[in-house]
């Protein structure tokens, strides 16, 4: 059984993920090879990317376990979710699979449209999901 807590340890991994690129495109690094900030990058990307998949079941079996009505309506959200999740996925596994990551590479990655999207959503399902369960 989900719980509220296990979504959001896969939030956070996803949000310090985020916080990480944005630190590591400041630097401008021409390559992530030979430097400590390069490996740890590739370490929560991978983290980030497994975390991804895991979200739209997780928020599945939570509105399910939980009794969270109407539930063709959060189910329609998390139809978004998992597309954008694979969507951001589908950038983060591209930019591990090159032989160096630059800075200027994850700041492009930042700036993806469906990095933020996913970003977006996973603020506004939270926020609404805490509440609901509150209120139950």
């Amino acid at each position: 059984m989900t719980t509220l807590a296990d979504l959001k340890t896969l939030i956070e991994i996803v949000e310090e993920t985020y916080e990480l690129m944005l630190a590591y495109a400041a630097q401008g690094l021409d390559g992530d090879e030979g430097n400590k900030s390069g490996g740890q990058l590739r370490a929560f990307l991978t983290k980030a990317d497994d975390a991804l998949a895991k979200l739209a079941p997780e928020f599945r079996n939570l509105v399910e376990s939980k009794g969270l009505a109407p539930a063709e309506k959060y189910n329609a959200f998390i139809d978004v979710i998992e597309q954008d999740a694979k969507s951001a996925s589908a950038g983060l596994q591209l930019v591990l699979a090159q032989p160096s990551i630059s800075s200027q590479l994850i700041d492009n990655m930042n700036a993806s449209i469906h990095l933020r999207a996913l970003l977006t959503d996973l603020f506004l399902i939270d926020e609404i999901v805490k509440r609901a369960i509150a209120k139950s």
